[in-house]
């Protein structure tokens, strides 16, 4: 098990070795953020702001436009928050090069409390005309968006945890943004695209992302045990939302039920509604926080007072389909 964060600290490391022209952006919360690591290996590419985020996102557009890949990284809750509007202005409005890569994301933070989980983050950024945003779910998924947010071209938020997680997707799988994976054993994505028929092939289809991508397999495989055709696939490119994939999973299912570890509104559960409403309407429970602010406790416990484990997909699932 990693956090995503300390496999992001990894991954900064291996870029700096790769590119010379990455420079690293912190707010005083090196330590926590991970981006210590890169700090260590390369002192004279790294930037600590201090306690002061809208001037680390106005110096990350800088460098950006001087023509740096720059990626800068404080609190999600203090990023997307306290600094949304020069992430707007400075960063996305001129496209600037950033990788906003923002840990302690959700209710996973834990002990720090409600002012410090953020579960908004994802609704904020994806709002931003012209923002990617990405949400991996395991140290090596977090290892390669790191890799594409760098090689691409444009603003970029990454949302990471604080939590040690486990390795979920299987060996040798490759991320890419605006691309969901196909986690169920026996079905690829191409699979799915090339079926011509609306027949439905799954009862139910869960689509996730971040830590709640081991629930959903973990739901798909407890319904599949009682008989039913299910689906578990990751989509951590939130946007782009691989649509292409989305509308084969709607056309191939009776059902879908999303998970995310952020509020209902606005985040992945929204976008998938958004999508397949128009062209493949299909019943869409959304799992996720419902509208609140979190509290103060461990992880996992947080996780099952706001419904949102394997047993909360699991009946999200049976209601969908009138279970």
């Amino acid at each position: 098990m990693i956090a995503t964060r300390d496999a992001y600290g990894e991954a900064l490391v291996d870029l700096g070795k790769e590119n010379q022209n990455v420079v690293v952006l912190d707010a005083d919360l090196s330590a926590s953020t991970k981006t210590e690591k890169f700090k260590k290996a390369f002192p004279d590419r790294f930037f600590n702001v201090g306690i002061a985020e809208a001037n680390l996102m106005g110096i990350a557009a800088g460098l950006a436009l001087s023509g740096k890949t720059v990626f800068a990284s404080t609190f999600a809750v203090f990023a997307t928050g306290r600094a949304y509007d020069q992430i707007r202005q400075s960063i996305a409005y001129t496209k600037a090069n950033v990788k906003v890569v923002a840990s302690h994301a959700g209710l996973t933070v834990g002990p720090d409390g409600g002012s410090h989980q953020a579960l908004e983050d994802i609704a904020l950024m994806r709002a931003i005309p012209g923002m990617t945003v990405l949400v991996p779910c395991d140290g090596n998924e977090t290892k390669d968006a790191v890799e594409a947010a760098a090689a691409y071209d444009g603003p970029v938020y990454i949302r990471l945890g604080r939590e040690p997680v486990p390795f979920v997707l299987p060996e040798g799988t490759r991320f890419e943004i605006g691309k969901g994976i196909v986690l169920s054993p026996g079905v690829t994505r191409e699979d799915l695209l090339s079926k011509v028929s609306d027949e439905p092939l799954f009862d139910v289809a869960f689509i996730a992302c971040g830590v709640m991508v081991k629930a959903a397999l973990e739901a798909s495989e407890a319904l599949s045990r009682e008989g039913l055709k299910c689906l578990a696939a990751d989509f951590a490119s939130i946007k782009p939302l691989d649509e292409e994939l989305l509308h084969a999973i709607a056309r191939h299912s009776k059902a879908i039920v999303t998970a995310e570890e952020h509020n209902v509104i606005g985040g992945l559960g929204s976008a998938v509604c958004e999508s397949v409403c128009s062209l493949h309407p299909v019943p869409v429970k959304r799992v996720g926080v419902k509208d609140v602010f979190g509290q103060s406790g461990e992880a996992p416990e947080l996780l099952r007072a706001y419904g949102l484990t394997a047993g909360d997909l699991v009946s999200a699932a049976k209601e969908a389909l009138k279970l």
